[in-house]
This record gives C-alpha cells, structure tokens and sequence, in this order.
C-alpha cells in the first residue's frame, strides 16, 4: 500500500473537532506538511490553547479514523501545536504587579467584602493602579458592589494569549465568578472546580502593570486561601473583624493561617469594622454596639498595627448596594475613614516591602 498526504487529508476530514463542529480539515487545524514514510505517518494539529478540553479525544478520534479507514499497520504519530501561548509557570505569574493584598476574615458578616472594595477605590482614588480579585467563589459580591452586575467581560490576545479583559470601574481593574454564573443561582461546585476557576481569574486575564492587587477572599480558612497562596507569592494580608469576642476569636485563626510557618505571609494590619454607631442627629455620641476596642486589643495582642476603625454607618450599606462605594465620596466621614485605611496600607506595606524579604509561594504537599 502506498500512502499519500491526499489519502491523510480526506480521512482528516472525516473527523469532527467538538469546538467548533465542523471536520478538522474545515477548522483549519491540520498543517499542510504531512510527513509519510512507508507506512509511518507525522501529522501536527493545531489546537486554540494548551488547555483544550477536546485536545486528546480529537487526537485520538483522528488516529482511529486512519486506522480504521486506511489500515491498522499505519503508525500515526500525531504533534500539537497551539493558537495561543501556554500559560506562564506559577513563579512567573502576574510579572507587572508589585504588591498583592489579602483581604481576610476569620467569619462571614464583618464588612470584608465593603473594606476590600473600598479599600481598592480609596487606592485608585490616591492615584495607584489597582485591580481587585473577587475570590469569594461561593458568594461573590462585587458585581453588586461596583453595579456592573449586567457587564461581561471579553477575550483580548495579549501576547499571543487569549485573556480575560477585566472591567474597569472607578480606576479599579475588577474580576469576579460572578460575571461567569447565574447571580439567582447558587454556585453547587467541588473544591477543584472552585479552585481551577479562581487559578482561570488570576493567570488567564489580562491584569497589566498594577500597584496594588487586592484580593478579596472568602471567609474563614479553606482550600480557597490553599489556592491563593499556592498561586500568588502574597505580600501581606488585611485582617477584618468586628469588636465582638465571637469575631475575634475567628480572626485569630484567620492570622494563624497566615503566620504559620509554611505560610509565612505578613500581617499587615487589622481593620475594625462597625466599630461604633453614631446616630446622624447626635453625631458626638459613640455607641458601641458590637463591644468597645475588641479589634484594637486584638491588634496589640498579636503585635500587629490597627489600620483603620470603621464606624457603623448607614450609608455605607446603602451605597454598597447601589454600587456607589463610600470611599467615592471623599467629603463625607466615611469617604475619608477609606481614605486614610488606604493611606494606612501604603505605609504598612511600603514598611513591609523595606524590611523583610518576598514572599515565597506557599508549597504544600496535599
């Protein structure tokens, strides 16, 4: 039997590639230099990423149709090449980024999410690039934080990459699950799914030259933080509480997770939230609603500095809701607590970076 690159080709265009349903001949993702040797045969398909989850069927789809339609003694050996570049090594993620924040809290309900976001805007709004990773997979809110619940983002070709082009509002560059998933819907994921999906957010957008990263994580310690610190070498990490014992109590693991010896993430500083309410028609009185300094205490206790107390404020949640984060509004007294949280994150981190050596990513054996 004498084979010929035409015999290859129109067996070739039998086979479907699932992505985009037509034959791999039509997909144009057969090279044109077949190489045949007697009964040796060296094809090179050309797939759109590293990653294709149609990859390996489709190779295999096409050398059982040569041997099937041909015969079985032909020896194929089938190369792949890709559209777009691989994605970089772990150690060489986010090149242009020069600080990466945790924004951590040991429970749910605290404000976390309100002093990421706002924090991240106080940030753009003293004039740093900044982006903002939603990485709370299960309850993402800055879609509703930042109202652009309806936007999508795009793919862009960075480099011979196709990236994910995160939206900008407020000069903050922002990700989030919640732009991918039915916001009525809950996210019914496994650990892995969660964690390949948040990997897909970090390494595969196009996030540029940033000053500031922030990350808003999910509450607790979980395989969500394992991901993040196993991906990012993280400068240090925000922790928010409220002044209640039960909060405290929670924040205290959530800085053991960070200081722990295979770990090894900075504290930067605590941030108290609801610290006090201050009714609007008696703006001199403090009540403490939550307990008095718990936050405050806590910080002294585990030598780490208080960056900011954030007082309860009805228009924080309000403007939270409408999108309109408080920190844009630099002539109230919330819009300067954001303020001077940012400018406080500055000095910390600023400290951090001039004192101690680069985090390392976290290698843990699971």
């Amino acid at each position: 039997m004498t084979l010929y690159p035409k015999m290859i080709m129109d067996v070739l265009a039998t086979v479907m590639y699932p992505g985009t349903k037509k034959n791999l001949v039509e997909s144009g993702m057969v090279v044109d230099d077949i190489h045949i040797n007697g009964m040796n045969v060296g094809i090179t398909l050309v797939f759109p990423r590293e990653t294709d989850p149609f990859l390996k069927s489709t190779v295999k789809s096409a050398e059982a149709a040569i041997h099937y339609q041909i015969s079985k003694d032909v020896h194929v050996e089938i190369k792949t090449e890709f559209t777009s570049k691989p994605r970089p090594k772990v150690e060489k993620l986010l090149p242009q980024v020069k600080n990466i924040i945790a924004v951590s809290s040991g429970k749910g309900g605290v404000g976390k999410s309100t002093i990421s976001a706002n924090l991240a805007i106080a940030l753009a709004q003293l004039g740093y690039k900044v982006g903002l990773l939603d990485a709370d997979i299960f309850g993402p809110s800055m879609p509703k934080m930042f109202d652009v619940e309806k936007d999508r983002p795009y793919s862009v070709n960075v480099d011979g990459r196709d990236l994910i082009e995160p939206i900008e509002k407020y000069g903050v560059k922002l990700l989030s699950i919640g732009f991918f998933v039915n916001p009525e819907t809950a996210t019914l994921w496994r650990g892995s799914m969660a964690s390949n999906a948040l990997k897909q957010l970090i390494a595969d957008a196009d996030w540029g030259e940033l000053d500031y990263f922030i990350l808003d994580t999910p509450p607790g310690t979980s395989d969500i933080h394992l991901t993040l610190l196993q991906t990012l070498a993280i400068t240090g990490a925000v922790i928010v509480s409220t002044p209640q014992n039960v909060a405290l109590a929670d924040a205290r693991k959530g800085i053991d997770m960070y200081r722990n010896e295979k770990v090894d993430v900075p504290i930067l500083g605590l941030v108290e939230n609801m610290a006090w309410f201050t009714p609007a028609e008696l703006p001199e009185n403090k009540y403490y609603i939550f307990g008095q300094d718990g936050c405050k205490n806590l910080a002294k206790e585990m030598d780490a500095p208080l960056l900011a107390q954030i007082p309860i404020v009805q228009s924080i949640c309000e403007n939270g809701d409408k999108g309109t984060p408080a920190a844009l509004n630099l002539d109230t007294m919330t819009g300067q607590a954001f303020i001077n949280l940012a400018q406080a994150v500055v000095t910390v981190t600023n400290r951090r970076n001039k004192e101690k050596a680069p985090t390392k990513i976290v290698k843990v054996n699971t």
